[in-house]
């Protein structure tokens, strides 16, 4: 179904064959503005070869990465090479079959689990029925767009929620620790089947983009009603419909949707979805997560860390970093680190103060911003246990958001303080430039945080300040707050059906289901379920 790299000739007699294509692999080290000359780097590997250049049919980029351990940065670039008398791979295709009349089943939300999850039932022959309760991409914009401005925040319209999930508006970002490179490289290409550049294919850490993300997501959806699928926006699901321990169907308002088998691909910040499913009865579980600050520097100064020179020139990207430290016995980590992006406004409710960062593709803004988290363990919201039961994480994360709501300006205008200020305990008095565009309000941040939270999160920034000397700075400031890293609560499935481990029928996907984080992965785990529901469909003649 998808890209490989196989040719197809004809034999002699008229029969389809099918033969490996075996390239030649090289790999070249170049400097920046080398790496970015295709005819340069061509030459160089016909060189390599010790081959004519005019006999390279295809020279395709398979990898790319910088080292930049060095004074001077270094670009790895690793070629396959097809000569003349080589067949070439064929071009990126995917065949998807119209199931106008196939088993319907429903996907409950449309981020990346819930549209992978359908396009892998279309390829399986089943009929997806997507529920999005947010808006379509064109709407969404509008929405989102008056957040920025400081206005009204629609619960089912922002940044969180909509076509595409929270992944639209976000960086894009497409790396992930999953073992099963075969389904990574799958979904890559499905996205560039969809409109992604194709350099995702190759680069060490790929993204899209926030401007780029929301035309793919949105070809996605059309390859999905195109085949016979149906997508319906604005459906909030409101209820479960169960027989005899099986579910049948959703409720969306006074409407009910029935399928052969539901997947729910909420997302992380449907907490009306855990409480439907607490006070149906249906099994939930309170999990560790994580939750912090947004830390921002100027680009400038994280590309003089990270490449050790003044200015990175115009060859370079800009720089990223990724951190990691243990502090009284826990992790601080950097998460979601954003080169050449903004920091955006993600609550879904006027009652918190919630932050979150993207990037354009370029990653062309002035500011470098990351998430900056430290673990929750369950210990530390075990006295919500009692009144909250399973959700009393959930609860906690609430009480972390409104309480920087407490501590911010007017509408989304988010708390904030100094780097340097935070780590040292002192009050800052002005704050520098910001890519925020609601506002920020200077803020004692080490103060009222909790202290399992703020006191590992100012040790950790200042080991991270001693591994990238300038880290911890004035000019930089930490933003909060950043508590949607991950769910509070996992929806328990079986290890081997990937059913809800009570529901029969229930399939719990992605990074809402406590399965995923990120773009990627949370895409690899809709493909899993949709695997696993037509399991459970054939299993059942349904």
């Amino acid at each position: 179904m998808y890209f490989e790299r196989i040719a197809t000739i004809r034999g002699s007699v008229g029969q389809t064959q099918t033969t490996r294509i075996m390239p030649k692999t090289i790999t070249l080290q170049l400097s920046p503005k080398q790496a970015a000359d295709e005819k340069f780097y061509i030459a160089r590997a016909a060189e390599r070869l010790g081959i004519r250049q005019s006999d390279i049919a295809l020279a395709r980029v398979v990898k790319r990465s910088i080292d930049a351990r060095q004074r001077m940065a270094k670009v790895n670039l690793a070629l396959e090479i097809y000569v003349d008398t080589e067949p070439q791979p064929a071009p990126l295709h995917f065949d998807y079959p119209a199931v106008d009349t196939g088993t319907e089943v429903i996907v409950v939300g449309s981020g990346p689990a819930g549209l992978f999850a359908s396009l892998r039932l279309i390829e399986l022959g089943f009929k997806p029925i997507l529920l999005e309760r947010g808006k379509a991409v064109l709407s969404r914009k509008h929405d989102i767009a008056q957040i920025n401005r400081g206005g009204d925040i629609n619960p089912d319209s922002n940044y969180a929620f909509g076509e595409g999930g929270a992944g639209t508006f976000s960086d894009g970002k497409l790396f992930t620790r999953s073992k099963k490179r075969g389904d990574y490289n799958k979904a890559l290409q499905t996205l560039v089947w969809h409109g992604a550049n194709p350099t995702i294919l190759y680069e060490a850490h790929p993204h899209i983009g926030t401007d780029k993300l929301p035309r793919i997501i949105s070809n996605i959806c059309r390859t999905i009603t195109e085949r016979g699928g149906k997508v319906l926006f604005e459906s909030r699901v409101t209820g479960f419909v169960l027989k005899r321990g099986r579910i049948t169907g959703v409720k969306v308002g006074d409407n009910t949707i029935e399928g052969a088998a539901v997947v729910l691909a909420t997302g992380h910040s449907a907490r009306d979805i855990y409480e439907l499913l607490h006070t149906s009865g249906i099994a939930i579980e309170a999990k560790p997560f994580a939750m912090g600050v947004r830390i921002e520097h100027p680009q400038r100064l994280i590309d003089s860390i990270q490449y050790h020179r003044e200015e990175r020139g115009e060859w370079l990207p800009a720089a990223s970093y990724s951190l990691v430290s243990q502090e009284a016995g826990r992790g601080v980590y950097s998460f979601c680190m954003c080169p050449g992006g903004f920091i955006v406004p993600a609550m879904t409710d006027t009652n918190q103060s919630v932050v979150n960062g993207m990037s354009p593709s370029g990653r062309n803004s002035a500011f470098a911003n990351s998430g900056l988290v430290t673990e929750v363990r369950l210990e530390d919201f075990a006295h919500l246990k009692g009144e909250w039961g399973e959700l009393a994480g959930l609860r906690y994360q609430q009480q972390f958001e409104e309480l920087a709501r407490q501590h911010s300006g007017d509408r989304q205008v988010a708390p904030a303080q100094r780097v340097s200020d935070f780590v040292y305990g002192r009050t800052s008095h002005t704050l520098p430039r910001t890519s925020y565009i609601p506002g920020l309000t200077a803020s004692r941040l080490d103060k009222w945080m909790p202290e399992v939270i703020g006191e590992r999160l100012r040790s950790g920034i200042a080991t991270f300040g001693r591994k990238m000397k300038g880290f911890v700075s004035d000019d930089a400031i930490v933003v909060g707050v950043e508590s949607r890293t991950s769910t509070p609560v996992r929806i328990p499935r079986d290890p081997e059906t990937l059913m809800h481990t009570e529901v029969e029928g229930l399939f719990p996907a992605g990074e809402g289901a406590g399965y995923a984080g990120g773009i990627v992965s949370a895409a690899l785990d809709g493909e899993r379920i949709a695997d696993a529901v037509a399991r459970y469909c054939k299993a059942h003649n349904f």
